[in-house]
């Protein structure tokens, strides 16, 4: 008889507050997505031809937080460092192309020759934007390699707010915006669905764009060398592998997928192209690189599209069945919700793995 209040004792010392809040709040989300998805389908308020409009779109924008994601995931893949100045690199590339864009545009280059013109647009952004990147690497974080994890981090946010307003002082605070390009203009008409061009030629550069650095790091011996770099420095030193020009070339890769994604991103959406531009999409493909697991090329790929899609569908799906007002002004909230949700229920992310103690 007595060991039944040692055991119910025992149950009581093992009851965790933290985890019964975390496992009600799972619950609770899990119950309104499903209400409000079964309410917004079951009103038939959307048609399947709306459905997949949004969901193309959604892959269009998705496709651009991966490219941008995984300049994030690559970084921290070797240094276990989150690099907040990646939204600057990439907005360095697109505002520095828009004054070549509407060159290309008053010269008639851009609609006589557009895949051409479009090519070396990227090719300028990237360039641009590795330029920042490296610049980052060597003047900001090299020096702070051996430093406290903080230290780099602080230094991070801080290049973030020096580049900001170093491109705004050099191009002004005003908005612009992207050439329209006539070669991109209209739709496709795939029985009864209707999908304007541009999305998925911008969903097809982003894949070219992903499957070219998927297969660097895979299949060739400077790939190889950056995962040996992430997996262990020291090994990969005494291996010959030079750990300075590895790191740099990472940075360098990881800038020219953010200027290509300016470029392309400027396609997609033309306007807004300024100083603060960067802020937004960085916040949100580091969104998607922890939901794909931080680190892990193909879980930022993933984490991208999937976010860009929830992004599109989500608020049109969950907030509408719920009877919220202007979902769709809410998008920004989807993402940043997936961000703590990912954080609380699964932060090694969709693809991690759990981090071991050596690497945490």
């Amino acid at each position: 008889m007595a060991s039944v209040p040692v055991a119910r004792r025992r149950r009581f010392e093992d009851f965790s507050w933290v985890d019964f809040i975390i496992n009600a709040l799972r619950f609770i989300i899990i119950a309104l997505v499903i209400i409000g998805s079964a309410n917004t389908l079951l009103s038939g308020r959307f048609t399947f031809e709306q459905w997949v409009s949004l969901f193309v779109a959604g892959l269009a924008q998705g496709s651009i937080y991966a490219l941008i994601a995984l300049g994030y995931t690559l970084v921290y893949g070797i240094l276990l460092m989150i690099n907040f100045a990646h939204g600057e690199v990439f907005m360095s590339g697109a505002l520095t192309t828009v004054f070549l864009a509407h060159a290309f545009d008053r010269s008639g280059f851009l609609n006589s020759q557009p895949l051409l013109a479009i090519i070396i647009l990227i090719i300028f952004a990237g360039l641009v934007s590795m330029s920042v990147a490296l610049l980052l690497e060597r003047l900001a974080y090299r020096p702070l390699r051996s430093a406290p994890r903080l230290v780099p981090l602080i230094t991070a946010i801080g290049a973030s707010f020096f580049l900001q307003y170093t491109f705004r002082g050099f191009f002004g605070s005003q908005f612009r915006s992207y050439p329209a390009v006539d070669a991109l203009k209209g739709s496709l008409e795939i029985g009864t669905i209707n999908i304007p061009i541009v999305q998925p030629v911008v969903f097809i550069a982003a894949l070219v764009l992903m499957g070219g650095l998927y297969w660097l790091v895979e299949r060739t011996k400077l790939g190889k060398a950056m995962r040996a770099v992430s997996e262990d420095k020291e090994v990969s030193r005494l291996m010959g592998i030079d750990i300075d020009q590895i790191i740099m070339f990472t940075f360098a890769i990881g800038g020219m997928l953010a200027g290509a994604a300016g470029v392309i991103n400027g396609l997609f959406r033309p306007q807004g192209v300024n100083f603060f531009m960067g802020f937004v999409p960085g916040i949100k493909a580091f969104t998607a690189a922890v939901l794909g697991g931080i680190g892990n090329i193909r879980g930022a790929m993933l984490g991208g599209l999937f976010l860009g899609v929830i992004e599109a569908v989500g608020p049109n799906l969950i907030f509408n069945g719920l009877g919220i007002p202007g979902s769709n002004q809410l998008k920004d909230v989807i993402a940043f919700t997936m961000l703590v949700l990912v954080l609380i229920f699964r932060p090694q992310g969709l693809l991690g793995e759990r981090l071991t103690e050596k690497k945490a």
